[in-house]
C-alpha cells in the first residue's frame, strides 16, 4: 500500500505497501481567515492545500487463508467503505488486502483546514494460522486513528493576538501528536469487540498547515521518504526485532497468554520531525513497496511524474499508480536484486527476486 501527498511548495508523497496515496498542497494560494474581534485583523496566512491521490494492489488471496471482512453496515466497515470511495477511479481493485490506511483534515471547528493527519499500517498475516483475518486489525487501528486525528491540532493550537481573551478561550481541539494519535488508536482497537486479535505495524504522519512542519510516529518497517529536488533526503530506519520480524501492535485473543516477545507498545514508534521546503515529495509505505522497490527507483519515478505535467491532483495520483504498478512488476521477478532479497543475503540466506506482502 502507498499513500502519498504533494505540496506545491511543500510537496509529500506518502507510500504504503499496497496501497498508494498520494497528496499535494499548494501554498501559493492564500486562504483568508476571519476573526470576530473588531480589532484590527492582522494579514490574512497563507497555509497550505493538500492533494492527494491513492492506488492499491491487494496480494493475491489463497484459498486457505481466512478472510471475513467487516460488514458494510458496521461503523468501521462504512468507514471503510467510504475511505476506499474516495479513490474508487484510482484503481479497480476492490480492497487493499491485509493493509489499510486513513486520510483526514485537521479542522477543530475553523472555517479552513489547519492540516492534515494520515497514515497506514500492515496487518501481519501470520494471525491467519490462527484462524484470524489480518486486515482487521489494521483497518480498524486507521479508524481509530481518523478518529482522534479530526478533532486534534497538527501542531500546537495557533491563537489569533487580535481577539479578546474571552474568544482566545474559545478555541477548539487539542494538540495531537502523531505518537498519541497511535496511541489512541492502539486502544481503540483494544475495545473493539469485532476484532479478537492481530497484529500491525504502522505509521502516523502529520503536517501543519500554517508552518509546513511534518511530525511522525513510525512502529515497524513501514515508514516513509522524503524526496528534494530529485534526492531523497531522509528515510525513516524500520525497526524490528530480527530479519523480517517487525516491531508491531498486538491484540491476544482472551484464551492466550500475552507474549511480550513481538507485542510492542505505541511508546517504542520512531518519532520523527522536520519543516518541510518548497517542492519536497513525502511518500509513507509499508514492505510491499520497500521489500520491492529501492529508493533510487522510487525517487526517478516520481521525478518523472513531475516532469510530466498536469495538475497537482493528477500529479499526485500519477504518482501512486505507477509506483504500485512498479511494485507489483518487481514482486512477480524472480531473478530481480531486491531490497529484501539484499537483507536476506546480509543475514546469511539466499532469496533472489520479489516478495509478496
Amino acid at each position: 500500500m502507498t499513500l502519498g501527498l504533494w505540496s506545491s511548495p511543500v510537496s509529500r508523497l506518502l507510500t504504503h505497501k499496497d496501497t498508494c496515496l498520494l497528496a499535494s498542497q499548494h501554498a501559493n494560494r492564500p486562504i483568508t481567515r476571519t476573526y470576530s474581534s473588531t480589532r484590527p485583523a492582522s494579514p490574512p496566512s497563507r497555509l497550505y492545500q493538500f492533494h492527494f491521490g491513492a492506488s492499491w494492489a491487494a496480494k493475491p488471496p489463497e484459498k486457505s487463508r481466512i478472510h471475513v471482512p467487516f460488514s458494510s453496515d458496521t461503523t468501521i466497515g462504512r468507514w471503510r467503505d467510504e475511505m476506499l470511495g474516495k479513490w474508487k477511479n484510482a484503481t479497480s481493485r476492490p480492497d487493499a488486502g491485509e493493509d489499510f490506511f486513513f486520510v483526514t483534515e485537521v479542522c477543530p471547528g475553523r472555517s479552513s483546514s489547519h492540516g492534515v493527519s494520515f497514515g497506514v499500517a500492515d496487518g501481519v498475516g501470520g494471525w491467519v494460522d490462527s484462524g484470524v483475518d489480518p486486515s482487521l486489525f489494521a483497518q480498524t487501528l486507521m479508524y481509530h486513528a481518523h478518529r482522534y486525528s479530526r478533532h486534534g491540532w497538527a501542531g500546537e493550537p495557533e491563537i489569533d493576538p487580535t481577539q479578546e481573551y474571552e474568544e482566545r478561550e474559545r478555541v477548539e481541539g487539542w494538540e495531537l501528536t502523531p505518537s498519541k494519535c497511535l496511541e489512541c488508536a492502539y486502544h481503540g482497537v483494544l475495545r473493539e469487540r469485532l476484532v479478537s486479535a492481530g497484529s500491525s505495524t504502522a505509521c502516523v504522519i502529520s503536517l501543519n498547515a500554517s508552518s509546513g512542519v511534518l511530525r511522525a510516529a513510525n512502529l515497524g518497517d513501514s515508514g516513509f521518504l522524503i524526496i528534494r529536488s530529485s534526492s531523497a533526503i531522509y528515510r525513516q530506519p524500520p525497526q524490528t526485532h530480527f530479519f523480517n520480524c517487525p516491531y508491531q501492535l498486538t491484540k491476544f485473543p482472551s484464551n492466550m497468554v500475552p507474549s511480550t516477545h513481538f507485542a510492542d507498545q505505541p511508546n517504542r514508534a520512531a518519532q520523527y520531525e522536520t519543516k518541510l521546503r518548497d517542492g519536497d515529495i513525502i511518500i509513507a509505505f509499508t514492505d510491499g513497496l520497500s521489500d520491492n522497490v529501492f529508493t533510487p527507483d522510487i525517487v526517478a519515478i516520481c521525478s518523472f511524474v513531475a516532469r510530466s505535467g498536469g495538475s497537482e491532483d493528477v500529479q499526485a495520483q500519477m504518482m501512486a499508480n505507477r509506483l504500485v504498478e512498479y511494485a507489483r512488476v518487481c514482486m512477480r521477478e524472480r531473478k530481480k536484486m531486491t531490497p529484501f532479497s539484499r537483507e536476506a543475503l546480509r543475514e546469511g540466506l539466499y532469496y533472489r527476486g520479489g516478495v509478496r506482502s
